[in-house]
């Protein structure tokens, strides 16, 4: 093997296999929170003890949702809410200055819904619209989401039940895609039981969780008046506010059965944009937040973030070197560049693991229905290849300080679950 071509290809294979290997520690993490969820439930039934910082009452919620032009998926939204079980909430609507019939939508709503309340604004992007949407709410705890969630009846209920004890500065729900009607949807659908039924469980476990859901996530209020409201200058809002949670002192938890459908991009151009999005947002957290990486000051959580960084950031980058070094051996003659026992390897253990993460996964949500689509994991592939460069974009656009745009999801109206999941989200609709 030619050395040049050698050295680098053993140093980002090595790289992207450790950081891969590392992975395996989610799985008895996320066995480690189901048991201790069910020993928490028994000790409930048994003892009849409150468990949660709240006490015997169960405190105001305000539900805030901020809309830009989304007049075609904010009925559902509201009705899901309407059907809550939980016992004191609110509503409040917010118009991000849409174009559309989205405020008198709105309008109609909440003369419709005691208890809705309908906000306009100029358009400044929604940590601007949920902002002011917060200063309107009286709340002691404040739910955040789209104008696209569906949610479960008992999913306020859930998420306040998930505050418990005084280190717990906010809630991530599990937010699952609600239109199945297309491959790509159907895909995500899938995967995403990775990244929120394993993986956030996982995350709970090392009080190391990044993020809070933009589709479903709470925050106590004297929380958010010591940390701040939403950054209005950055596109990953969601997640700048979670690192300033822990900075502040306090965590993240997972709510699991707190579930809310919501659409997923339809088309590849959507699903670019997103995604392009979520990485600048993260670049922005990462630059903002430079003195929490690796930082032991904030315990577990600065030190997880060196792997968010390695998985997030480091891995995408690697994948892309290695392709025109392989290239460049093929072309010099140098095929054991290509079956190098090392790449057998990282392709032998990644595929089983890849497919015993995603079992597991679904075990965890019992979300056994969606694995009628698994027919659609041979395009995981590709996703993965155009995922790195979708990073590679963003960081392209961050290091030319290029405009920030929203690019926000064209919605679609569509919801294809079951009768039954919809029926747990007290809707009924029929399905697609």
């Amino acid at each position: 093997m030619t050395p040049w071509i050698h050295w680098p290809l053993l140093v980002l294979g090595t790289i992207i296999l450790v950081l891969g290997a590392l992975k395996l520690i989610y799985l008895p993490l996320a066995a480690g929170f189901e048991l201790a969820g069910w020993h928490r439930r028994r000790r409930r039934r048994r003892r009849h003890v409150a468990t949660t910082i709240f006490g015997d009452r169960a405190p105001f919620v305000s539900v805030v949702v901020p809309a830009f032009n989304e007049a075609n998926v904010l009925e559902n939204c509201v009705r899901s809410l309407m059907r809550s079980r939980y016992p004191a909430f609110e509503v409040i609507l917010v118009d991000d200055g849409s174009t559309d019939s989205t405020f008198s939508r709105m309008q109609e709503l909440a003369a419709e819904h005691p208890g809705v309340t309908a906000l306009t604004k100029a358009n400044g992007g929604k940590g601007s619209a949920l902002n002011v949407g917060i200063r309107a709410s009286r709340g002691e705890v404040l739910l955040l989401s789209d104008a696209d969630g569906v949610f479960g009846q008992d999913a306020l209920a859930t998420m306040v039940d998930a505050f418990t004890d005084t280190s717990v500065g906010a809630v991530c729900g599990d937010d699952r895609p609600v239109n199945l009607d297309r491959v790509q949807t159907r895909f995500l659908a899938v995967i995403s039981h990775v990244g929120t039924g394993l993986v956030r469980r996982a995350m709970h476990v090392l009080r190391c969780l990044p993020i809070v859901s933009g589709n479903i996530g709470a925050f106590r209020r004297d929380v958010l008046e010591r940390s701040g409201l939403l950054a209005e200058d950055t596109l990953g809002e969601d997640l700048e506010l979670t690192w300033r949670i822990y900075r502040a002192g306090y965590r993240v938890a997972f709510a699991p059965t707190a579930v809310v459908y919501a659409e997923s991009p339809s088309t590849l151009k959507g699903l670019w944009r997103q995604r392009v999005r979520w990485g600048r947002g993260l670049l922005q957290t990462c630059r903002r937040h430079a003195d929490m990486i690796g930082n032991p000051r904030y315990r577990a959580f600065g030190l997880s973030l060196l792997y968010l960084v390695g998985t997030s950031i480091v891995v995408p980058i690697a994948q892309l070197m290695i392709v025109p070094l392989l290239i460049i051996a093929l072309i010099l003659g140098d095929s054991s560049a290509v079956a190098a026992d090392v790449w057998q390897f990282v392709l032998w253990l990644g595929l089983p693991v890849a497919v015993l993460f995603l079992l597991v996964a679904l075990a965890l949500n019992r979300a056994w229905g969606d694995l009628r689509f698994a027919w659609t994991l041979l395009f995981w592939p590709a996703y993965s290849a155009l995922m790195s460069l979708v990073f590679v974009r963003a960081l392209s656009l961050e290091l030319r300080k290029a405009p920030q745009r929203w690019n926000k999801l064209e919605r679609t109206g569509v919801v294809s679950r079951t009768g039954t999941e919809l029926e747990l989200a007290g809707l009924s609709l029929s399905a697609s």
